[in-house]
């Protein structure tokens, strides 16, 4: 059996997630990013003994839909997978049954689903330092709880994840610019998974293109980019939102 780590991690956090989450499964063989150009993705062939761990961000509440969309590329012939969405601590409302319709539309079989908390993505010092060295114990627990019920090869059941259908309604963050301390290096341009930020002139961003991931906030060297004064209005909303500490959570039939 073969073990595909596949992520869409825009800031980082939810790759640690599933590092943490595959350490515990045991040896990754093969690690796909889909949070990067598209030239730059080589799609993994997955063989139908294999095992997938595919953990993606959750964004209001739902997936992202370039991680859709890159995520159904991938050839699942029938593997049983583990999704995984992971959450700035707010809550993560219907990605979880977003994700279990996409990973089984794509071919794939959903044998566990599993929440977990990392640094919000937009207001970082909310859930800041997660996964922290709690996490990262119970993390390695769930992925041992998963490869054990995997080496059975027993049908898997259905199982039914918190969440509704119809999803609630996407409603995305501010478009992040630049402000005057750009230095116009381009690392931004370089890690846009959409190329919303032109090389030429990184200060901008195509409103059109921009998926509000914050990889390109995450990634400036200088930290001249942002979402200006739309971050204090959003961490005054959430503070009360996220105070209390969520922790992770495992769906194992």
């Amino acid at each position: 059996m073969t073990i595909h780590q596949i992520t869409f991690s825009p800031t980082g956090g939810t790759r640690r997630v599933s590092e943490l989450l595959c350490a515990g499964i045991g040896i990754t063989d093969t690690a796909t990013e889909l949070c990067s150009w598209e030239d730059d993705i080589a799609y993994p062939d997955i063989a139908a003994d294999d095992l997938a761990v595919i953990s993606m961000p959750v964004f209001a509440g739902r997936v992202p839909m370039l991680a859709v969309e890159r995520l159904k590329r991938v050839s699942a012939h029938g593997a049983r997978c583990v999704i995984v969405a992971v959450y700035g601590n707010r809550a993560y409302d219907d990605a979880l049954v977003e994700m279990q319709d996409i990973a089984t539309a794509a071919g794939f079989r959903v044998m566990a689903a599993v929440t977990a908390i990392a640094e919000h993505s937009v207001c970082r010092q909310l859930a800041a330092g997660r996964p922290d060295a709690s996490d990262a114990a119970q993390l390695g627990e769930f992925g041992a709880a998963i490869l054990a019920r995997a080496a059975l090869s027993a049908p898997i059941p259905e199982f039914t994840l918190p969440g509704h259908r119809p999803y609630r309604e996407y409603s995305p963050c501010a478009v992040p610019e630049a402000d005057d301390r750009c230095q116009g290096c381009g690392a931004c341009a370089a890690q846009c998974p959409t190329r919303a930020i032109a090389p030429d002139h990184p200060q901008t961003t195509d409103p059109a293109l921009c998926i509000s991931c914050m990889r390109c906030v995450q990634v400036c060297p200088v930290h001249a980019r942002g979402i200006g004064q739309r971050l204090s209005m959003l961490a005054v909303h959430l503070e009360p939102l996220c105070r209390e500490r969520q922790e992770n959570r495992l769906y194992l039939p």
